[in-house]
């Protein structure tokens, strides 16, 4: 069934033994009314065609429960990188990903805004993102598949884009092509310097990425608290309430105009499911 008021929550979901085998059982332990998967190695370049009969039977249990689907593609992808090799690579994976997710009924493909890992490679790093994904994105609006959702890093090491602001520069070097959207994770921007904790900060920073990319852009959040400080560029993810962002926050995220129907993952420490269903069961406390 459809969350009323839309902002559906859910988990990154393990898939170890096979998507259908580990995912749905998964979902119903924590509660999750939207799974996000990897369907390669997190940090590797292999990738694996997938088992048609669990698509099938993934597919359709998300499908039973009213469950939107995303793909977090691999932590090694960087359009930016200063090595061909590494930007082939990572075009490949989301080529990949975005067939896997066709596959799999997935809304969306998430990748990292990368780096130019050199500070004289910035602006070549922004080429290759133009030169890679826009082929890419066409594909996408060709076939009706999922949408590319970048998202903004933590900072730190030359990053293509970590503050909101960034995403202007992004979206223009691929003309704002309709099939890019945009993940927004609060760690990440919390790590990059948005100070969501101070009273109004968390609204402020969405208005911020509203007035960047539109009103329409957003498609995915990632909902994680942090183990480190405000403009760290540490990427630790923390439970809900358990770390320096803290639960009130969270409030202005599930309340903000610009999230109405945007799904909400979490991405926080779990063992087996429990963390995870603790940190889905706040935010839909939190939500209106």
């Amino acid at each position: 069934m459809p969350v009323i008021g839309g902002r559906p929550v859910g988990t990154h979901t393990p898939t170890s033994g096979g998507l259908a085998k580990a995912a749905l059982p998964y979902l119903d332990a924590t509660g999750a009314e939207v799974v996000q998967v990897y369907v390669s190695n997190s940090r590797g370049w292999a990738l694996p065609p997938g088992d048609p009969a669990q698509d099938e039977l993934f597919r359709a249990g998300c499908a039973e429960r009213g469950v939107p689907v995303f793909i977090h593609a691999s932590l090694l992808v960087n359009l930016g990188s200063p090595t061909p090799a590494t930007v082939e690579r990572s075009a490949q994976t989301l080529a990949h990903a975005l067939r896997r997710g066709a596959a799999i009924g997935a809304q969306g493909v998430v990748f990292h805004a990368g780096s130019a890992v050199d500070a004289g490679h910035a602006e070549a790093a922004m080429r290759q993102v133009r030169e890679a994904l826009l082929p890419l994105l066409d594909s996408v609006a060709a076939s009706g598949g999922p949408m590319l959702l970048v998202e903004p890093s933590a900072g730190g090491g030359r990053s293509l884009a970590s503050r909101v602001e960034h995403l202007g520069p992004y979206l223009d070097a691929v003309d704002r092509h309709p099939s890019l959207g945009v993940c927004f994770d609060t760690c990440h921007a919390w790590a990059a310097g948005h100070d969501l904790a101070v009273e109004g900060g968390m609204t402020a920073t969405l208005d911020a990425l509203v007035a960047t990319v539109g009103a329409d852009r957003l498609r995915l959040v990632h909902a994680n608290d942090s183990k480190d400080l405000c403009g760290s560029t540490r990427d630790r993810h923390e439970n809900i309430g358990k770390g320096s962002i803290g639960e009130l926050p969270f409030a202005e995220l599930m309340t903000h105009p610009a999230t109405a129907g945007v799904p909400v993952v979490v991405e926080t420490p779990t063992e087996k499911h429990v963390g995870h269903d603790a940190d889905v069961a706040t935010l839909k406390r939190l939500r209106p």
